[in-house]
């Protein structure tokens, strides 16, 4: 397994490499590898690590998920909410009616069959999208509008929706009872349930990052911990109650923004150098899972039921934007947005074949192939409408977070010690500014972006606002704040 791992570090990231100089997302060269190092082409991996895929993949995905919560601001989702909502629904219900239409003529199946590869195609990939729409988040691009959070929340409730309805429709073909209205129900029931945990999670691990100062690693590691131990939930109780524990996942990350911003910063900083591993093992293992030799028994035919089921699902993600304040060119964004698939059809693709329908080999080779068709393609197409269209200031907030990063700057809340005289003292305020930039080749406005932080000597007064204090401006021209100070931690 160790020799599976190099190979997919390394052939990862020269993929992501080459495909980025060629002005392509990196993880469509990431989901070639894996295509190509599987066990239905070169046979690379070795059996061991494909035993362990859905758990790695797993962990990818939690990953970027916290991240995800990590960006959700409360205004934000206030804006996008009630288009969140029907995103998360009326998209997939669109191209589950196409498919069902016309599978049945083109692939020779039954209509439940019909319903059942509907149910399949109908969910969007979050391994896809949400990698890209943090990375327009992390960039400011989208800010304005909030498009990208309004793909982030409809794409992971949209998930549980279609994952329900795919256990219905497979429920009726088994012949036996199933009470479609409780399975309904277990809808709203999940997804409450699964912000519920998340939530409590959160508001638990927001108290014990306040009550000890760990260093960020030390958090980081305990937000993915539990965010773990929430999926591990989801299926011990399964049988009992629904929970949707990726939306708490997300919840968790929302719940430490909400309360301590500074925080929640820093877990994300970590959780994004973390991501450059989780990203190769995702996309790399995603593209491992998919049998090249089934996909081409789908042929023509199969491609044409993809392409009527994207434009009904293209139908409905218009529809779903109806009265809100996006123009035509950021509603045509959210269309391709709602395009790739890859993680869902991986997971439950073979499940009908397992189940003995009579056209799950069918079913299989069509859920391949829509992996194959839209993943690099909506990838793409998201890069490069998303470059285009979406809104991005001239000054950018995008600048100020990504000078905090470059610089290692502390956050509100953290205790430092002068490395010249030993004093500690804690930072009570920070304002990001815009200075003249004499000379700077990289500032065409004139200015560049700087920091001012506040810092107050604890030992000398009861409380900040009360004792010493001293305000430093920290920028691309100023001495940097690693050559005086150093942050502490508890632990």
């Amino acid at each position: 397994m160790a020799v599976s791992l190099a190979l997919i570090v390394v052939l990862g990231l020269l993929a992501d490499y080459l495909f980025r100089k060629m002005k392509l997302p990196g993880l469509v060269g990431m989901l070639l590898v894996g295509i190509v190092m599987g066990p239905y082409v070169l046979g690379l991996m070795r059996p061991e690590m494909m035993q362990v895929s859905a758990d790695f993949r797993k962990i990818a995905l939690i990953v970027i998920l916290l991240r995800a919560g990590f960006e959700l601001h409360r205004d934000t989702l206030n804006r996008v909410g009630r288009a969140a909502l029907t995103m998360s629904a009326v998209p997939a219900i669109f191209e589950i009616v196409g498919v069902t239409w016309v599978a049945p003529k083109w692939l020779g199946i039954s209509t439940l069959e019909a319903a059942i590869l509907g149910s399949i195609l109908g969910a969007v990939s979050p391994a896809v999208v949400v990698p890209l729409m943090i990375d327009f988040m992390d960039r400011g691009r989208g800010a304005k509008k909030g498009i990208p959070t309004l793909i982030l929340g409809a794409s992971s409730v949209d998930d549980v929706f279609v994952i329900v309805l795919f256990s219905i429709f497979l429920g009726m073909y088994g012949g036996g009872h199933v009470n479609v209205w409780a399975k309904l129900a277990g809808i709203p029931i999940s997804i409450t349930l699964g912000i519920l945990v998340g939530a409590v999670s959160g508001y638990l691990l927001y108290k014990l990052f306040t009550l000890y100062d760990w260093r960020p690693p030390k958090r980081t590691l305990v937000v993915l911990g539990v965010s773990i131990f929430l999926t591990w939930l989801e299926g011990a109780v399964e049988h009992w109650v629904p929970i949707a524990s990726l939306l708490g996942v997300m919840t968790i990350g929302f719940i430490i923004l909400e309360k301590a911003e500074p925080i929640a910063h820093l877990i994300s900083q970590k959780l994004k150098k973390l991501w450059v591993f989780a990203e190769l093992l995702l996309f790399v293992l995603v593209g491992a899972q998919v049998n090249i030799h089934v996909a081409w028994k789908a042929g023509l035919a199969g491609t044409a039921v993809i392409a009527v089921g994207l434009l009904f699902r293209s139908v409905g993600t218009w529809v779903s934007l109806l009265g809100t304040p996006y123009n035509w060119k950021e509603k045509l964004f959210c269309v391709v947005a709602y395009i790739p698939k890859a993680t869902v059809q991986a997971a439950i693709g073979a499940v009908p074949l397992a189940a003995g329908v009579a056209s799950g080999e069918v079913i299989l080779a069509v859920a391949v192939l829509s992996i194959l068709l839209t993943a690099p393609l909506g990838a793409i197409g998201i890069m490069i409408m998303g470059e285009r269209i979406l809104d991005h200031g001239e000054k950018s907030p995008y600048t100020f977070k990504s000078l905090r990063e470059k610089l290692q700057l502390p956050r509100v809340g953290e205790r430092v010690r002068s490395k010249r005289y030993g004093t500690v003292w804690k930072i009570i305020e920070e304002r990001e500014t815009w200075i003249p930039a004499p000379g700077v080749s990289s500032a065409p406005s004139g200015s560049i972006p700087a920091i001012l932080i506040r810092y107050w000597k604890e030992e000398s007064a009861d409380g900040p606002g009360t004792g010493k204090t001293m305000t430093y401006r920290y920028s691309q021209l100023d001495p940097s704040f690693h050559e005086h100070w150093e942050v502490l931690y508890d632990w």
